[in-house]
């Protein structure tokens, strides 16, 4: 089984949920910039959570199913003329046209089977950055054909709404302090929890950057190389905020005022150029409750 790539849209990649413990060799995670939409709409197409999917960033492509598909579309609502978050079963030959999204950054097209492609490092997907993985290392073309893995005994799922209405992204992002919060004067630290900040054109899969209150840097925005997480919100000199993504670089010399929550960093990647964020202060104990409410939300996706 097949998809036919009658139009890419904007920027669509294969994309699954990473690949992780890398980073100490120079390989950053990437994967699924929402993970959270992710698993869902693989969980309702039957797949495992971790099964590769199309990723597609503010406008829609145009798919062909030459046999069909089990399918589902997740995240943001790409002027879909299916209903979102649900099941749908494609007959032989049928289209998928997506449009501009109405909402958040990116939609995933999830089918059953999952999209096949060579695995690199345990990972199906596409880091732009190194042209490694995914689809030839690349944003899909016009003309593609993608392979669908083997059908797997499954059958559709559903989710209820009240829970998609918790998962909902959010726009007030939840920090913990960062690994040089201390470094910076206290009224920078009130400033960039209180300061709301908003996402430039220049944001990519690597990091978002913001626009908002400059502050103060400590010794210039400059520091000793170090390792960085996924989340972790550099201050550069200058002063103007940037959240590392899923396509971050492992090591950075610019100081950390905070780091976004685990359970949050879906929401970052529902963020387009023009939104605007704010930033909470939370405890690292905060932050274990809201990933395990997550992850409670996610499994309730019921038969």
């Amino acid at each position: 089984m097949i998809i036919q790539v009658q139009s890419p849209g904007m920027f669509t990649t294969v994309q699954d949920l990473g690949r992780f413990g890398y980073g100490p060799i120079g390989v950053s995670p990437s994967g699924a910039a929402d993970p959270v939409a992710l698993r869902i709409g693989n969980l309702l197409v039957g797949n495992a959570e971790h099964d590769a999917a199309l990723e597609m960033t503010l406008l829609g492509g145009t798919f062909v199913f030459p046999d069909g598909g089990l399918i589902a579309l997740a995240g943001s609502d790409f002027s879909s003329p299916i209903s979102m978050w649900t099941a749908h079963q494609l007959q032989p030959g049928a289209s998928l046209k997506l449009g501009p999204t109405r909402g958040g950054a990116r939609c995933y097209l999830c089918v059953h089977g999952g999209i096949s492609v060579k695995r690199l490092l345990g990972s199906a997907s596409t880091h732009i950055l190194t042209g490694l993985g995914g689809f030839e290392g690349r944003p899909l073309r016009k003309g593609d054909f993608l392979t669908i893995g083997e059908s797997r005994p499954s059958h559709p799922r559903a989710i209820a709404p009240e829970i998609l209405e918790k998962l909902k992204p959010r726009k007030i992002l939840r920090a913990t302090v960062g690994p040089q919060t201390e470094w910076f004067a206290k009224e920078s630290v009130r400033t960039f929890f209180s300061a709301p900040y908003v996402v430039t054109e220049e944001s990519n899969r690597m990091g978002l950057r913001l626009e908002g209150p400059a502050l103060d840097t400590p010794h210039g925005g400059q520091m000793t190389s170090e390792g960085v997480s996924l989340g972790a919100i550099q201050i550069p000199a200058g002063g103007k905020p940037i959240i590392l993504f899923v396509e971050q670089q492992t090591t950075g010399g610019y100081p950390k005022i905070a780091n976004i929550i685990s359970a949050d960093l879906p929401s970052v990647g529902q963020l387009r150029p023009r939104d605007e964020v704010r930033f909470e202060f939370v405890t690292p104990e905060a932050a274990r409750a809201a990933i395990r409410e997550q992850e409670s939300l996610i499994q309730s996706v019921i038969l």
